[in-house]
């Protein structure tokens, strides 16, 4: 448990070691995808108005706070599928919990009767009743499950199973 939490060869906090590590590409990646998480979940749940989706149910106050906190997560755990230069990585990649957490995000901020999914499973009133006060719950499940990526993909990438030799 102690890797996870401390560097062992700097005695800070791990996630922050490597944070410092990374190279300006990983930042822009960090950056691209963040946008394009909020542009590609606001846009077809109404938030960010457009002529081709619309909403029943208004955004809710903390819909555009979750959008923000889930979109961060999702770039860092897309950064860490950027090839670095000083590292060889040729380890298994596959991480299913970022794709996961942002599915749920688009279920947790989304119009709870514009979903057909939803709409289609309980109605209008179930939808209303039973799918709206789980929303909150499912944004939170979103942030925990992209930050989980994150500490998984970085520890991972980390611990150079086949090339131990180059991991520093």
């Amino acid at each position: 448990m102690k890797t996870l939490i401390e560097s062992p060869e700097r005695g800070q906090p791990f996630l922050i070691a490597e944070l410092r590590t990374w190279q300006s590409r990983r930042w822009w990646t960090v950056v691209g995808v963040a946008v394009l998480t909020v542009v590609a979940t606001a846009i077809p749940t109404a938030m960010i108005p457009s002529p081709v989706f619309s909403r029943e149910v208004p955004t809710t106050a903390w819909a555009w706070p979750v959008l923000m906190m889930t979109s961060t997560p999702a770039g860092l755990v897309a950064a860490t599928y950027v090839a670095r230069r000083d590292v060889r990585d040729e380890g298994e990649r596959g991480s299913r919990l970022g794709m996961l957490g942002a599915f749920t995000t688009f279920f947790a901020v989304g119009c709870p009767v514009c979903n057909k999914l939803v709409l289609i499973a309980l109605g209008y009133s179930g939808a209303m009743q039973y799918f709206a006060p789980v929303q909150p719950l499912l944004a939170a499940v979103a942030i925990v499950l992209l930050a989980w990526a994150f500490v998984v993909r970085v520890r991972r990438e980390r611990s150079c199973p086949r090339f131990p030799s180059v991991c520093t």
